[in-house]
């Protein structure tokens, strides 16, 4: 059994776990819910195991009294096979109070998820929501940490740092991907680990999500082009015309489907546009923008290898801006942010925009080499001098994440940082 590295997600969960009567850890399947959420609960209820869902099936039709039976924290894992779970939880918190009481652990949204406002009640007040990633470099123990996040945004004027990831490492991590199972192996090993993920989520749980039948090769061929199109902010239409090139007509209603079974899934996870108040008229482009919750799931559709990444280095950058923005997510995220993308009608754009909820900001620029770090400075300063300071924050710092190994402050101000050397 693998030693169990800690996860940036423990400190939120803990707080949750005092302030709402349940915790609800949603994330792609395989990225660890289980095994973190099994280390803060007294009673496991594993509702993927047959003999268990039929048990609680059993329990919820003629024996309710038992469903909830057990010593707290009660861990239901893979609750959504039994979504009635929830309003039964619900009713226990609102009739005899209590916090801390139940996790409920989710590597998909439940198949009949209701529409905002509609079916099973919100849980406002009772649940709290936490949403977990495949592991971040740092913690992965293969980012060094010596340049905080945090310490950015608190101002920091001299940062330092030596990343030990080399750029061929790199192209095996984005490769790899974050999932735990894999973090450790021999490289061949891991590579194998993200290549079955990938074949379980097209062959299986792209019908299992819903228990609509799809296509496997269409599943497949529709990743592959949002892996084609991964970092950029191409249409519906242009991934539809991608995939109808190479397996006839894809219609709208069709690639909605599947690309809404791959949300349920957490395994498409867009990045939204930031709509900052600007001194001029620019207007902003509110599309978001394609991505993956883990690289590894992108390199694993295009069929990529870490040699392959290391030959093609714009489909690499392409890759790396995934990864990054992985890591940034995990962050922001123990920081209580979140990371959004900047794109206004000028052109002008930032990769990631980390954003926290008392207001402060700092924007980034993904590069994989260092002959773009002169270029993706310039950009940062020029949107820095486009922002309204007279209605919004100035931002706490403009950073150029990338693959390189020294961490260092810029004379203008903005900061260089190897993603190998960052962490919360």
């Amino acid at each position: 059994m693998k030693e169990y590295l800690p996860r940036l997600v423990e400190e939120r969960l803990e707080k949750q776990l005092k302030a709402a009567g349940c915790v609800v850890i949603e994330g792609p399947k395989w990225c660890g819910k289980s095994t973190t959420a099994k280390r803060y609960s007294r009673t496991v209820v594993e509702l993927q195991r047959t003999k268990v869902l039929r048990q609680y099936q059993t329990y919820l039709t003629t024996e309710e009294e038992n469903l909830l039976k057990g010593e707290k924290p009660i861990l239901f894992d893979e609750w959504q096979k039994i979504p009635e779970i929830w309003d039964n939880i619900r009713w226990d918190i609102d009739t005899n109070g209590g916090r801390g009481k139940y996790i409920l652990t989710g590597s998909a949204k439940p198949k009949d998820e209701p529409k905002e406002g509609e079916g099973r009640h919100s849980g406002t007040g009772r649940f709290a929501k936490i949403t977990m990633r495949p592991m971040s470099l740092y913690e992965s123990l293969e980012s060094s940490g010596e340049v905080s996040l945090s310490d950015l945004f608190s101002g920091i004027p001299k940062i330092s740092g030596n990343s030990k990831v080399t750029f061929n490492r790199i192209a095996h991590l984005v490769c790899r991907g974050g999932w735990p199972e894999s973090v450790g192996d021999d490289d061949e090993t891991a590579l194998l680990i993200a290549e079955n993920y990938f074949r379980s989520l097209t062959d299986e749980d792209i019908t299992n999500v819903d228990e609509i039948k799809r296509d496997p090769i269409r599943a497949r061929k529709i990743l592959r082009s949002y892996a084609r199109n991964v970092s950029s902010f191409a249409s519906n239409v242009t991934i539809m015309e991608d995939v109808s090139a190479e397996n006839g007509t894809l219609d709208e209603k069709t690639l909605a489907s599947y690309s809404n079974a791959f949300r349920k899934l957490f395994v498409i996870e867009d990045l939204p546009a930031w709509s900052p108040k600007l001194r001029s008229k620019t207007v902003m482009r509110t599309a978001s923008k394609r991505q993956f919750v883990d690289p590894s799931i992108a390199a694993a559709a295009l069929g990529a290898s870490p040699a392959d990444l290391i030959n093609d280095v714009k489909t690499f950058g392409l890759l790396f801006e995934t990864l990054c923005t992985r890591d940034l997510r995990i962050y922001a995220e123990k920081l209580g942010g979140d990371v959004l993308q900047y794109h206004d009608s000028s052109g002008l754009e930032a990769d990631a925009v980390i954003h926290l909820k008392n207001g402060d900001w700092g924007a980034a620029e993904i590069k994989l080499g260092g002959d773009l770090i002169e270029e993706a400075a310039g950009k940062l300063l020029k949107i820095k001098q486009k922002i309204d300071t007279d209605h919004m924050r100035e931002p706490k710092f403009l950073m150029v994440v990338t693959g390189l190994n020294y961490a260092y402050r810029r004379p203008d101000g903005v900061y260089v940082v190897p993603i190998g050397c960052l962490k919360d």
